[in-house]
């Protein structure tokens, strides 16, 4: 981020699940209480309130927007024209589509420094339940995931997966009613982890997908078996392809393919949408293709396979 850059904190989440309290908290007692002008932009009104008195004594103007149609680019430039602050909180109506926040359509001098999304755990089940399409929305853009009110006899780790089939570079974490960490501890996979080669039936296909990529080192070295589609590319260097499948994120109409590249001797005689039994040794290593370490596949035999009655996986 350039000095001249003025950083803007997004908060979402939806309504009742605890982004006041956050940020409240941040700005009064964090790093951020430095008496710079700080915009505070409200696009919803929760039960609990701001202390005016103590936004004003610290250099912070809150601003109320009502209307999704109002919250835009240019409303964004007439506050910093008017204003000139120093950075900008936006705490989000997570209802409301902030798509165009990251679809180049903020003022220039504006760069969104972090997302933070904020869920009530104790009706979160709800939100699954009846409002996927939304869920969405929520956690595409967000780095963090901060599910608070929480108790160790919820489905936390289901409640992770939530997030990371929708985003899985998001970090997760949980708290309960006082703001304590409430560790889940490590999910047991319904599959053999200690078998020669082990086989990840389409029905755990998800739940193996994300556990690769949060804890790489269970899997260093392991050999597995699954039913795959080849998705090839000109732009992966000879002998590479990436053997996955289609997942439903949240929705019907946010479906996804997921997998991890697979490095063989026999990529060459693959095609394109081939369906494919796969056995493959994980390696958690630095790929150029990801930008970074994960998970990568060395093929060691393929079989061909005929498409499955349901192309589409799932992440619970």
């Amino acid at each position: 981020m350039f000095s001249n850059t003025i950083p803007l904190y997004l908060i979402n989440g939806f309504l009742e699940g605890g982004k006041t309290s956050f940020i409240q908290d941040v700005l009064t007692n964090g790093d951020f209480a430095d008496g710079q002008k700080t915009l505070l932009i409200l696009c919803e009104e929760g039960e609990v309130e701001y202390d005016q008195s103590e936004l004003t004594n610290l250099n912070i103007l809150s601003l109320t927007v009502d209307e999704e149609k109002d919250f835009n680019g240019e409303y964004l430039r007439n506050c910093i024209r008017k204003y000139r602050p120093k950075r900008i909180f936006v705490e989000m109506n997570g209802m409301w589509d902030c798509k165009w926040m990251f679809d180049s359509a903020l003022p220039r001098e504006v760069e969104i420094a972090q997302v933070i999304t904020i869920v009530d755990g104790s009706t979160f089940q709800v939100y699954v339940n009846n409002m996927k399409g939304i869920l969405s929305n929520l956690f595409t853009y967000t780095e963090m995931v901060i599910f608070n009110r929480c108790t160790e006899d919820m489905p936390l780790h289901s409640f992770r997966r939530a997030v990371r089939g929708v985003n899985p570079r998001a970090m997760v974490y949980f708290e309960d009613e006082e703001g304590n960490p409430v560790d889940p501890g490590m999910e047991e996979p319904p599959y053999d982890l200690n078998a020669d080669v082990i086989q990840i039936d389409d029905m755990d296909y998800g739940l193996w997908y994300l556990d690769v990529s949060d804890n790489p080192e269970r899997y260093e070295g392991k050999k597995v078996r699954f039913l795959a589609k080849v998705m090839k590319s000109n732009r992966f260097p000879q002998g590479v392809f990436i053997p996955g499948r289609n997942a439903m994120t949240c929705c019907e109409n946010d479906i996804r393919f997921v997998g991890y590249l697979c490095k063989a001797e026999f990529a060459g005689l693959l095609k394109s949408r081939q369906w494919i039994w796969i056995t493959a040794e994980i390696r958690n290593e630095y790929a150029k293709e990801y930008g970074e370490e994960g998970p990568v596949l060395y093929g060691i035999s393929y079989e061909t396979a005929e498409k499955p009655a349901d192309e589409v996986v799932y992440f619970n």
